[in-house]
């Protein structure tokens, strides 16, 4: 059956704020804590989703939701398994772009930069906060790959579940673990009315200072 929606009415007015640039903090990773705290304090479900970009061999971008995990003085911290799709493109191809989208405060943040694998204590030390059915998860689920229903993820979870029945602490697999997105450029998006939007640009310049520019919206 074919589809026919029109959208062509759907829009907001963006009301909820505006950017100045004597607002704007000079550290661009600074301002994004900023806004996170702003964001984070509404209580929204889920306040640390982004989106993460990662291209594959043949150039074609692949896009997902991932959690923020942590923010780093140079970067933003996420974890997975290094053997899904994502994480052999990332092996690939270390160019990454993420998304952050805030409706609620009409926001958007634009990051992109290069990404590299977190030292394997710091996996460690988050694997172990994680719940424990969530680290039998790592183990049973061979994310990206095709399984053959439903019950044979849980086949395999109970399997892992009786292998460490008795085990306090379950071992971080070898497959799992951290990530470190290092911006090159971050962009913060505020909505305004008539879609004259405020639109501010950080660079990193190879002095490893940040210059900031309007940019239209």
């Amino acid at each position: 059956m074919a589809m026919n929606q029109d959208l062509r009415n759907a829009r907001e007015r963006y009301e909820k704020g505006y950017l100045r640039r004597a607002n704007m903090l000079d550290n661009p990773m600074e301002q994004f804590d900023h806004w996170l705290t702003e964001y984070s304090n509404l209580q929204v479900s889920d306040f640390n989703a982004m989106s993460l970009t990662t291209v594959g061999k043949n150039g074609q971008p692949h896009n997902r939701i991932v959690l923020l995990k942590g923010i780093e003085h140079n970067g933003f911290v996420f974890y997975t398994n290094y053997e899904s799709d994502k994480g052999k493109e990332m092996a690939e191809n270390p160019f990454v772009a993420l998304t952050f989208f805030w409706p609620e405060m009409e926001r958007q943040i634009r990051i992109e930069g290069r990404v590299e694998k977190m030292p394997e204590s710091d996996s460690e030390i988050y694997f172990r906060m994680r719940p424990r059915e969530s680290q039998i998860g790592a183990w049973a689920s061979p994310q990206s790959r095709e399984v053959d229903g439903e019950s044979d993820l849980n086949e395999r979870f109970a399997e892992f579940e009786k292998k460490f029945s008795g085990i306090n602490e379950i071992p971080r697999p070898p497959h799992w673990g951290g990530y470190l997105v290092i911006p090159k450029m971050m962009e913060f998006w505020q909505g305004r009315p008539s879609r004259l939007h405020d639109r501010f640009r950080y660079q990193l310049q190879d002095d490893q200072t940040w210059t900031l520019h309007r940019l239209a919206p």
